[in-house]
């Protein structure tokens, strides 16, 4: 792409980005995911699925609160996606000592779907590494992660406070 061009899209992208934080980097984070859902798509996995079960592969087995830590993923969605990787039989759980505990370890059916998408994935991830560049990729992983750091630490100090009640009206007045 000429340098014009890539200056004319850039401006057009800014644009359109919001000033918000949050929904700048949804935004991003839809059209990735789309992205990379697209090129899955052969492997019946969505790059969600696949990175749930390329976790659990790496760690042997996976209990749900290694899996939220480790991925970033709230108890809720992480659940919903593990149900359905369960029904569709691509993972199992594992008895715990602790029962209260859901381990979670791939089946012969989820690894061979795991092999499937592996090239698919790899494929996404160096077209995404190619418009980008692998340099200007390392640094947003930094200020990503500085980013992820700072959320889940404000999160984790805001948890433990109350909400904001509001303010009960006088009584005779407004």
């Amino acid at each position: 792409m000429s340098r014009r061009r890539t200056e004319l899209a850039t401006r057009q992208d800014l644009g359109r980005l919001s000033p918000c934080v949050c929904n700048t980097l949804r935004m991003a984070s839809r059209a990735v995911t789309q992205l990379y859902d697209d090129v899955l798509r052969p492997s019946g996995l969505r790059v969600t699925q696949f990175s749930i079960l390329a976790m659990i592969a790496r760690m042997g087995e996976a209990n749900l609160k290694q899996l939220e830590d480790t991925l970033a993923i709230d108890q809720t969605t992480l659940t919903r996606s593990l149900n359905l990787l369960e029904r569709d039989r691509v993972i199992e759980r594992v008895p715990h000592p602790d029962g209260r505990i859901k381990a979670m370890r791939l089946t012969s059916k989820g690894r061979r779907a795991l092999e499937t998408a592996w090239p698919l994935w790899a494929r996404a991830q160096d077209k995404v590494l190619r418009e980008l560049g692998t340099t200007a990729w390392a640094d947003a992983q930094r200020r990503l992660a500085h980013l992820l750091r700072v959320a889940v630490k404000k999160r984790r100090r805001t948890r433990g406070q109350s909400r904001v009640r509001p303010r009960r009206a006088r009584r005779g007045g407004l």
